[in-house]
């Protein structure tokens, strides 16, 4: 890395915390960092007006910063960097930091503080954001010398990155971040008790391919652990060796080929009927890299109730057991654990087992009652799924048009669906394409968001409009907190209470307010219309798609009820 302008190419001379702390990220790598100002930062921010090396991209609220560096980190598989200062600088923070917690997500996160000599009395924009977080970071770091700056840097971003990837703190007070000292780029880890990469079981690896080999009705469950671990190559190679149907979790999806004969689909709350009932009445379960969710087993109790042996794959040994019985436990990074498993894999006993999960795929694929007068929203992902051929990355929102994506789009690749799972962020959608398409210019970047979600965020679309950045921001428009309503529907008698989204924004003006073209439909021969001009235009464009409120997500398991209790809606 060669430094410019005020640092000359002299790594070693006295700098200030600041320009310490640009220098370090740059060190790691750190292609753009996503932030917003405020006044226990503007050392930091001063040190970026003299290092043109140094990328930053200034979003319309913190949130909005978080979730880019989210999406960024999600889509590259390299850490996401953001910035912001205290108090409310830094609350506003917690909700992307509990997303990216919840899905494994490795960011780097750094929060300005008030000076050391008025912590603790309340200062103007105090926060102790170290214990707001403590329960949704990897690990926390409060500066109180800037010797240790360099140490903190390069520490946070090893451990962000490796294990079970996660977010970590870094909160800088004021006055650290002005203090200098000669600088002195840090390569060394002294982690004591952090063992990021533990050696496999090859005793649990064996007994895996034992179980596998007398198996006759086994199911794969593979989660966001094999994208993590990028271990999507070597879960294609297992299954081909030993022929075992997959079902992909919503984090999982791309992970897997969804072209692949024996791929299942989606299972859970809102899963195919195919992967729910492989799961269902198989003898032996195999997660990859899924942690067993509720949303994936929903009752627990009748949970695979004819699986003989239940077996797990996951870097993170707390994870063994916690929510469903494991009886072989292979603890290590996926990637390393395939390797091993497929260099004896056979297959298993599953011949007829395969024909019969298949001929479940065909008789009960996901459809819907389409019609001629009313644009239906699955109809719009299919039109997207079609037209992208499945090579776009797509971001979506949280809700029914999230479950619907996850439904009718086909994803060829891993890290293609970026989706905020584990915590279900409203508002995670759009923002988190700004990121994906910072860090994946030369791919075609897709943001489907419901219209109660697009307004937590919209104003970003200032970002898109100024920085020219080509997002296709897709705005799935029912007028009503959709997933919300379905539930109500179905569980509280059509007791409907607080869904109403009327007197949202004209999306297409809104757009248009920032700079962006905005296009709207309410029929077929319109969707394609604009979606084939959204596609031909350079630049970001809304695209709105008004659909029917009553339009619900089937299949759907309730709550309380097992993998095998599916309504199935349109299909029944």
């Amino acid at each position: 890395m060669t430094f410019t302008s005020a640092y000359t190419n002299d790594p070693q001379h006295f700098i200030n915390g600041s320009e310490m702390l640009l220098r370090g990220l740059l060190l790691e790598g750190v292609e753009c960092v996503f932030g917003y100002p405020g006044g226990n930062v503007l050392y930091i921010y001063d040190a970026m007006a003299d290092n043109p090396d140094f990328k930053h991209i200034l979003t319309r609220h913190e949130q909005g910063a978080i979730h880019a560096a989210d999406g960024y980190a999600r889509s590259t598989g390299k850490v996401g960097v953001c910035l912001a200062t205290s108090g409310p600088g830094a609350t506003n923070l917690v909700t992307g930091i509990a997303t990216a917690y919840a899905d494994s997500v490795p960011l780097v996160i750094i929060t300005g503080n008030v000076p050391t000599t008025v912590m603790g009395t309340d200062a103007f924009q105090e926060a102790d954001i170290i214990s707001i977080t403590m329960p949704i970071t990897k690990h926390s770091y409060s500066v109180r010398d800037v010797h240790d700056l360099p140490r903190i840097i390069h520490e946070a971003f090893h451990i962000a990155s490796t294990g079970r990837t996660g977010p970590v703190l870094i909160d800088i007070p004021k006055d650290i971040s002005n203090h200098k000292m000669l600088f002195q780029p840090c390569d060394r880890l002294e982690l004591r008790g952090y063992n990021a990469d533990p050696a496999p079981d090859s005793a649990e690896i064996d007994k895996l391919l034992q179980a596998i080999a007398q198996a006759e009705r086994p199911v794969i469950i593979s989660g966001g652990g094999v994208v993590n671990s990028n271990a999507s190559q070597e879960l294609l190679e297992f299954v081909n060796q030993t022929q075992i149907p997959v079902a992909t979790t919503l984090l999982g999806l791309g992970g897997f080929p969804s072209a692949h004969p024996l791929w299942l689909g989606m299972p859970g709350h809102h899963g195919t009927y195919a992967a729910n009932m492989a799961i269902q009445h198989a003898d032996l379960i195999i997660s990859i890299g899924s942690r067993f969710d509720d949303r994936v087993t929903m009752r627990t109790d009748g949970f695979a109730p004819h699986a003989r042996l239940i077996a797990h794959i996951d870097i993170d040994p707390a994870e063994i057991g916690k929510n469903i019985r494991t009886d072989i436990a292979c603890i290590g990074d996926i990637k390393t654990v395939l390797q091993a498993a497929n260099t004896r894999a056979v297959p298993a006993q599953s011949r007829s087992w395969i024909n019969h999960v298949q001929d479940n795929k065909l008789r009960y694929p996901m459809r819907y009652k389409d019609s001629d007068s009313e644009l239906k929203p699955q109809f719009v992902l299919e039109m997207i799924n079609e037209t992208t051929r499945g090579e776009a990355i797509i971001t979506t929102d949280v809700g029914q048009h999230q479950m619907w994506v996850a439904q009718f789009y086909k994803f060829n690749h891993p890290r293609s669906l970026i989706t905020s799972g584990g915590l279900g962020t409203m508002g995670f959608g759009f923002p988190s394409a700004i990121g994906v398409q910072i860090g994946n210019p030369d791919r075609l970047v897709i943001s489907i968001n419901g219209d109660g979600g697009m307004q937590m965020c919209a104003q970003e679309m200032a970002i898109c409009a100024i920085l020219n950045i080509p997002v296709k921001i897709v705005v799935i428009n029912n007028q009503v907190l959709g997933m919300v309503k379905q539930q109500q529907e179905l569980i509280h008698g059509r007791r409907y209470s607080h869904i109403d989204l009327a007197g949202s924004p004209d999306f297409v003006k809104l757009a248009e307010a920032y700079g962006i073209k905005g296009l709207r439909a309410s029929t077929k021969r319109e969707a394609a219309e604009i979606w084939q001009e959204a596609m031909e235009t350079r630049g970001p464009v809304l695209t709105e798609f008004v659909v029917p409120m009553e339009e619900n997500v089937y299949p759907m398991v309730l709550a309380g009820t097992t993998l095998d209790q599916m309504i199935l809606g349109d299909l029944e």
